[in-house]
């Protein structure tokens, strides 16, 4: 089978990780464009990747020897990226928050579904090894009904990320889509209603702290999701408590086990792999096989949907119900967003 070739675009600080990988690992596909705003460190870049280089992203989806897409780019972006790609025919994959809001989310989930165009979104902590030890071991802890998930790393540089008008919001909407994402898929259930609190620490102009409450759509199921991005260190906890017994972990210090009773019990966690790769290498599979994309648009705006409503929850100080993803949205206030 011939490799699938991708153009990139964005390829800064995040984007370099999956040029790396197309670059340097065996997934099938082959890195045939770049497209970057810095013209001269996207030639740069071009030259080390072995590719050619567009300043225009624009130019890079119409490119006839590109066969799919990447976009590592703000999510602003992304409306307008989905559009291109639909008029090409080109298969995309969408770094994630998938949409900055839920009206350009469904914008361009009604177009992807009237061309019936594959777009996934790099949904990442799906492929990490302690989520998927957890997604294994679930069945010994029995019916759940709570999870606890958090996320703190260290202050992000300062730039776009504290602009709303590129980035479209601040930690719920770029760390807090991970944990909501991860509520659903370890769960298997929706998120019906939230409540949500915002703080700055670091940051002027968005959030860098926020703690949320949500409720499941079975009515019982209870899962706290909270995150910072103002600390000097790293973690990324996570609790399932089921009627048999809990599942706690962390994903980032990547350990796991099960508690029963009061016995601790570490599992086996594999080595931790770089879950960039293997997002990148489901999509193309997927692809090749003209399979399903394993994380289609529409799950990664179901987690957009719950971000949304934790800005609108934070906004009016009490809980709101998440949006269905075809209602039109009343546009409320938000918070940390212009």
């Amino acid at each position: 089978m011939s490799k699938l070739r991708i153009g990139l675009i964005g390829v800064g600080r995040h984007g370099a990780r999956y040029a790396n990988h197309l670059k340097h690992d065996p997934l099938g596909a082959e890195l045939v464009a770049i497209a970057r705003r810095d013209a001269v460190a996207a030639a740069e870049q071009a030259r080390e990747y072995g590719c050619r280089a567009y300043h225009d992203w624009r130019e890079l989806v119409a490119a006839p020897d590109v066969d799919a897409v990447i976009a590592v780019v703000p999510p602003t972006l992304h409306r307008e990226i989905v559009r291109a790609a639909v008029t090409e025919r080109k298969p995309l994959l969408l770094e994630k928050p998938a949409a900055p809001n839920l009206a350009h989310g469904r914008e361009m989930l009604s177009l992807v579904k009237q061309n019936n165009l594959p777009v996934m979104v790099a949904q990442t902590l799906r492929c990490n090894g302690v989520v998927r030890q957890f997604m294994e071991a679930l069945p010994q802890i029995g019916a759940i009904h709570a999870l606890r998930l958090g996320q703190r790393f260290e202050p992000s540089r300062p730039g776009w990320i504290d602009d709303p008008a590129i980035a479209g919001g601040g930690m719920v909407l770029h760390t807090g889509v991970h944990c909501f994402d991860l509520v659903r898929f370890l769960s298997g259930l929706e998120v019906e209603r939230v409540s949500c609190e915002v703080s700055q620490v670091r940051v002027k102009r968005t959030e860098d702290n926020f703690a949320a409450v949500l409720r499941l759509s079975d009515h019982s199921t209870l899962a706290t999701v909270a995150g910072s991005r103002a600390t000097g260190s790293r973690s990324g906890g996570v609790e399932i408590a089921g009627e048999r017994g809990q599942l706690i972990g962390d994903h980032v210090l990547n350990w796991a086990a099960i508690v029963t009773g009061s016995q601790v019990q570490q599992l086996s966690v594999p080595p931790p792999v770089p879950t960039v790769r293997e997002v990148v290498r489901e999509f193309v599979r997927a692809i090749q096989a003209g399979e399903p994309v394993p994380i289609p648009l529409e799950e990664g705006l179901r987690a957009v949907a719950i971000v949304e409503a934790c800005y609108e929850a934070a906004a009016r100080q009490q809980s709101v119900s998440v949006a269905d993803l075809t209602a039109k949205h009343p546009g409320g206030p938000t918070m940390g967003r212009e």
